[in-house]
Parts: C-alpha cells; structure tokens; sequence
C-alpha cells in the first residue's frame, strides 16, 4: 500500500481525489493548502505527491521548488486548470514528475500516480537496467536513486533518472521523443512528445553546475536524443 499526500484548497475535489486513492488502496494523507502539504511531505514521507498548482500562500509550483531544492526528490504531480504550455514546462522546470491538466478524470490521475509508483517500485528492486549502470564519467545507482558524475551527487527526480537509464543505456543510439517517454512513464497516457525537450534542458543545466563543458546528451535535430558513446 502506497501514501499518497493530496494537496488542494478545493476541499470538495480533495474529498473526491481521497475517496478514489482510498479505493484504489492507498494510504491517504490530505492537506487544504501548501503550507500543511510541505509540512507533510517533509515529516509523513509519503510515496507520492498530488498537489494544485494554484493555491493560495504556498503554491503548487513553490511547493515543489522548494521540495527539490531541499534534495526531496519524492514523485509529484501538479494538477493545473491553467491550460497552457508556459505553466506545463515552468511545472517540469522546477523538478516535477508529470502534470494533469484539469478538468480530468480520477481514472487519469489514478493511472499517472500508478506509473510514477511503478517506476519506484522497479527502481528500488533494482529495475530493468539493473541496480548500476556508469556510462563515462557518469554513474546511476537504482537502488538509491542516486546519480553521480565525477564524484559530485546529481539530485534528480525519479523521472530524471529514469531518462539518464534510458540515454545511456544504449549509448551513441539515437533515441526517439517517442520512445523515451514510452520508457520514462510507462503508461498509455498521452503527453506532449516535446515535454521530453524540457526533461532534457533540465538535465543539461544539473551536469552543466558540476561541468560547464557537459555535452554528452546530443541532440539529433528531426530525431531525438543520444548519449555520447565515447563520454
């Protein structure tokens, strides 16, 4: 049984989020607004996070800002009713792991969470990459989720690190937009292919803190993203 913590000031649609978590036989933490839910991110350690984006006083995207900057790297959802790209890619750029735009079905979100807990369930018995994998100068351990490139720890969300596996685990193959969201999320859910662009940027920057020279991700302009064979 998974702890799911839902965040959202609609105290009606928290009600219904947490009659469907508890149905599908999660533990369910709940709070009205992002000054409890970090609270109880940080003190419950749950598995999952759900959380509104727009909230008064601390918001979903301050929420996780601050969750990531604090090296909480728990898998979270952002549930906005802002339909646009800008807020989807701000969202991605602060650490999150996967965005609902609402108005949504509870089957949805059900099945988005389903994923990111599948990917740390797999991650945590070792995955389908096994528990190490090194590619260079960079190392990837499943079992502690950690990333680490010359010897610096990289913080990385659970769907960072499960792009790193899927990039150099075939290194100098170039991979498809396609194909990397298939192996990151898991699920049938239909998403942007240029959400990857955005995982991507995100992943660039993080090495680049530790080597301003990182080039190992190349893009392959009309195809996707590969590895550096030779890094």
């Amino acid at each position: 049984m998974a702890r799911v913590l839902l965040i959202d000031d609609d105290t009606a649609l928290l009600d219904v989020l947490a009659l469907a978590f508890e149905d599908a036989q999660h533990e369910v933490l709940t709070a009205p607004d992002g000054a409890e839910g970090l609270a109880k991110a940080e003190g419950q350690r749950p598995d999952a996070i759900v959380s509104d984006v727009n909230m008064p006083g601390i918001d979903g995207f301050s929420l996780c800002r601050r969750l990531r900057e604090s090296g909480n790297a728990t898998p979270l959802v952002l549930l906005t009713s802002r339909d646009s790209e800008i807020d989807e890619a701000l969202g991605l750029e602060l650490g999150a792991d996967d965005y609902v735009t609402k108005p949504f079905s509870t089957r949805v979100l059900l099945a988005r969470v389903a994923a990111l807990l599948r990917r740390e369930a797999q991650r945590s018995g070792g995955g389908a990459f096994g528990a190490t994998q090194t590619a260079g100068r960079l190392h990837l351990d499943a079992d502690r989720l950690e990333v680490r490139y010359d010897e610096h720890t990289l913080t990385t969300t659970v769907t960072e690190f499960r792009l790193l596996e899927a990039l150099t685990s075939r290194p100098g193959v170039v991979c498809s937009r396609p194909s990397l969201l298939d192996r990151i999320r898991g699920d049938d859910s239909v998403v942007a292919e240029r959400i990857i662009d955005t995982y991507v940027r995100r992943l660039r920057r993080k090495l680049e803190s530790i080597d301003a020279e990182f080039d190992a991700i190349e893009t392959v302009v009309g195809a996707g993203y590969r590895w550096k064979a030779s890094r």
